[in-house]
């Protein structure tokens, strides 16, 4: 047996070595010269390792996901008593734009009294595969085909070893093939450009500026509902004319209210260039709200001097002018705290972006049906979680925990909201 050995080629300047990610052929396949041995995986693409001549696979340099070292033997041919050449390392078949595309040059054979191998008859292009195999492509050709809902197995391939190549689906592409698999679902291709103006620039600054400058600490807790939404539905059943409909928001406000009074600094904006926290006594709390024109954030000043009722009542208020467009300048600047909600697309848990120049923000995810242990046994119960964010130049971890434990505490024993304690 001549054997010849291909060595695993230089992939890149400075690389070291390499991950085996696929195999094309396996031990006892018979190859032709220019057929894709395997393909190896560095930081910067994926390279197609073709053979520099004909025979037939006798060792494999080991499994898929193994590092292989550049120059290290990555398969033995036996070439059929061929002369064997000094050990080379093969030429690579690059996947990616980032390498050349040359065809390694072949290497005359001189003659012998051996006879060649008998090589499976192989036409130039590659018959139409059978259901059961898999096509000979690369994975970016495999990519735009699965994008484009095109089988491959349909396609037949002008490259090295019946290789599908870009060219051949893009003349699939460009004329159609007879066989080929319709897609299911047409490929759209259309890009539309659209500029971000007005209200869409402004909120994309803001939230450019929070992200930047705001590291941010978030804080997630799961809460009771269950005796909160009894005493709100009790109370909306009575359908007092004078009175809004009560959602949890205004209940979470004056919760709010109470856990700023025992941490005031959380009601506050921090000034970063000057190095200054202003700390302010009303709790002016931003509602953020959806609007047809995009995100807007209307302010009900004076939050502590509210009952839940006048809570209630502003808040419908001003995301009616927000969402009419009809809100003033001074109801949409001035809050010292945001609560941000979806409502019952709230999810189950949200990283809320601070409202710069605040400190923190309060954010609402849905309530949902869980079972709950009481100590004895696992009982349903309206569960929602608050997600919460807060500066963490100024506010440390302990009193963000501190912040969301006492309002969770209020909203699981409602009565307490009221009593201010």
């Amino acid at each position: 047996m001549a054997e010849r050995v291909v060595r695993l080629p230089d992939v890149g300047e400075g690389i070291a070595e390499a991950e085996l990610v696929e195999w094309h052929v396996k031990v006892g396949d018979v190859v032709r010269e220019d057929a894709v041995l395997g393909a190896v995986m560095t930081d910067k693409a994926t390279v197609e390792i073709p053979s520099p001549a004909e025979g037939r696979v006798v060792w494999l340099a080991g499994k898929v996901g193994d590092m292989l070292a550049i120059g290290s033997d990555f398969v033995r041919l036996d070439v059929g008593g061929r002369n064997e050449p000094a050990p080379e390392a093969a030429k690579v078949a690059p996947r990616t734009a980032s390498f050349s595309t040359e065809k390694p040059d072949a290497a005359a054979s001189p003659p012998s009294s051996t006879p060649p191998l008998t090589l499976r008859s192989q036409p130039s292009v590659a018959p139409l595969y059978q259901a059961s195999e898999r096509p000979l492509a690369a994975p970016a050709v495999r990519l735009r085909a699965r994008e484009a809902g095109i089988d491959l197995r349909q396609l037949r391939g002008t490259g090295p070893a019946g290789r599908i190549t870009h060219d051949d689906l893009d003349a699939h592409l460009a004329h159609g093939r007879t066989g080929a698999t319709a897609a299911p679902y047409p490929a759209q291709t259309a890009v539309t450009e659209i500029k971000i103006v007005g209200l869409r620039r402004k909120i994309a600054e803001k939230m450019s500026i929070a992200s930047s400058r705001i590291p941010h600490i978030s804080y997630v807790e799961e809460v009771d509902v269950t005796a909160l939404e009894d005493l709100r539905a009790k109370v909306n059943h009575e359908k007092r004319p004078d009175k809004p409909k009560l959602t949890l928001l205004p209940f979470l406000m004056r919760a709010m209210v109470c856990a700023i009074a025992k941490q005031p600094h959380l009601n506050a904006h921090f000034d970063d260039e000057a190095g200054i926290v202003r700390q302010h006594a009303g709790v002016h709390i931003g509602i953020a709200t959806q609007t047809p024109a995009g995100l807007v954030v209307p302010v009900v000043r004076h939050t502590e001097a509210r009952d839940i009722w006048s809570c209630a009542t502003e808040v419908t208020r001003l995301a009616e002018a927000a969402r009419n467009g009809n809100a003033t300048r001074d109801e949409l600047t001035g809050s010292t705290i945001t609560i941000t909600s979806l409502g019952a697309s709230g999810g189950l848990a949200t990283t809320p972006i601070i409202n710069h120049p605040e400190v923190a923000i309060v954010g609402v995810n849905r309530i949902a049906i869980r079972p709950h242990w009481n100590g004895s046994a696992f009982v349903p119960r309206q569960m929602m979680n608050l997600s919460s964010s807060f500066d963490h130049r100024v506010i440390d971890g302990f009193d963000a925990a501190q912040f969301v434990q006492r309002i969770k505490l209020l909203l699981e024993t409602p009565a307490m909201i009221f009593i201010g304690s």
